[in-house]
């Protein structure tokens, strides 16, 4: 299955605000939810989804494994507790979280372990999240070409990162963008804002529709149900090439999420 254009993320939300999310965004359609082990909310997450009355069949699920699981006999039984958490025998979707250098645990040995994780039917795909383009090659070395389903990376209009994006479109990887909206940031965009005035949309909606007509996967999270909603809309939004043209250009390497240990060296 292809990894889907569209899912609600999960990032910072726990407890009941969680359950109401992700409730509510299987409610207005959405049909894959992105979590990870180090946000401390999958188990919410799996009691939303079997709350929600939505089959499993018709979901897409992904987690993350989080650093301290690295090791060839904790990644598995880590997965195994994310399945009983999440309430399912199986999740769509596993990455890597972070490469995490000064681990301890070489690429080759966790890369292995998630390969293993697939063979075993703990998950359908594998992927990595925070790669750079030297450790997409060292993974794709490890497991094989066209078993990476998708690197996870932060991208908005204000950090585009042309190269690494050319570069996984070139192996036939998928590009998951989370953090699309910059922490709200690219919402007071006076550029954005006058791209949305002309299409009648909202901010948010631009900058989604702006990763899609891209190619790329976003993951937006909200609490409020009329968010989820809006953003469901993005998927109708078509820009033109000169509205792409000027969001092209707010580049400024705005990283927003750089972990001192668990970041690679950025391309």
């Amino acid at each position: 299955m292809n990894i889907p254009s569209f899912g609600v993320g999960t990032f910072r939300l726990t407890g009941q605000t969680v359950i109401d999310s992700v409730r509510n965004a299987l409610d207005v359609g959405y049909r894959a939810v992105d979590t990870a082990q180090i946000y401390g909310n999958e188990a919410e997450v799996g009691q939303a989804i079997e709350q929600s009355g939505v089959k499993r069949a018709e979901l897409f699920v992904t987690t993350k494994i989080w650093t301290e699981h690295y090791a060839r006999g904790k990644l598995v039984p880590s997965l195994r507790e994310s399945l009983d958490k999440l309430r399912t025998d199986y999740v769509d979707l596993t990455l890597i979280h972070w490469p995490a250098p000064g681990n301890g645990i070489e690429l080759p040995e966790y890369m292995a372990a998630l390969a293993e994780a697939k063979a075993l039917g703990l998950t359908r795909q594998i992927g990595v999240s925070n790669f750079n383009i030297e450790l997409t090659k060292q993974a794709i070395a490890a497991v094989g070409k066209g078993e990476i389903a998708t690197n996870q990376i932060e991208l908005s209009p204000y950090l585009q990162n042309p190269k690494l994006t050319a570069f996984l479109k070139e192996q036939g990887i998928a590009v998951t963008s989370y953090m699309t909206l910059a922490y709200g940031k690219v919402l007071k965009d006076p550029v954005l804002a006058r791209i949305a005035d002309k299409h009648q949309a909202t901010v948010a909606q631009v900058a989604l529709a702006w990763a899609l007509q891209l190619g790329y996967a976003v993951i937006p999270s909200s609490t409020k149900r009329e968010n989820l909603a809006g953003n469901l809309l993005a998927r109708d939004l078509r820009l033109d090439a000169g509205d792409m043209a000027l969001i092209a250009a707010l580049e400024r390497n705005g990283r927003e999420v750089n972990p001192d240990g668990l970041a690679p060296a950025w391309d």
